[in-house]
């Protein structure tokens, strides 16, 4: 893991509902993308560049005609991450990619199922504690 780059598309994902007569647009970034780079840092850079460049997010693919070109707009940011405007056919979307190495790994593990003594225990005691909150070491 030494060296593993991988290019991460983000996308602000839409979705409108009706509250009380209201209509509701709700926003929300979402990871849609992972792409593995070989070839390290400089790869990863010049991969999330194209990204930013080409990458037609999934709501305006759906819409588009052979031959759209979208409008675009690609900012380049201090942290070398790219924030993207892509517009078409009075649709518009935003989206991030960034070149980020993949420095930790952990698969989920499920605790074992409770037997028999542990439910009732748990019903007559009431629910364990929650795991106390994260916070820095001192």
């Amino acid at each position: 893991m030494a060296d593993d780059w991988h290019v991460l598309i983000e996308e602000d994902t839409r979705e409108t509902r009706r509250a009380e007569g209201a209509e509701l647009k709700l926003h929300r970034w979402t990871l849609v993308a992972t792409h593995p780079v070989d070839g390290g840092r400089e790869r990863a850079l010049a991969v999330a560049e194209d990204a930013a460049l080409h990458y037609l997010p999934a709501v305006l693919a759906r819409h588009a005609r052979s031959g759209d070109v979208p409008a675009r707009r690609a900012f380049l940011t201090p942290d070398g991450s790219w924030l993207v405007w892509v517009g078409q056919r009075h649709r518009e979307c935003h989206l991030r990619v960034t070149a980020a190495r993949l420095v930790h790994v952990r698969e989920e593990s499920v605790a074992p199922p409770k037997s028999l003594k542990e439910k009732l225990r748990t019903a007559l005691d009431g629910p364990e504690p929650f795991p106390a909150p994260w916070k820095p070491r001192s």
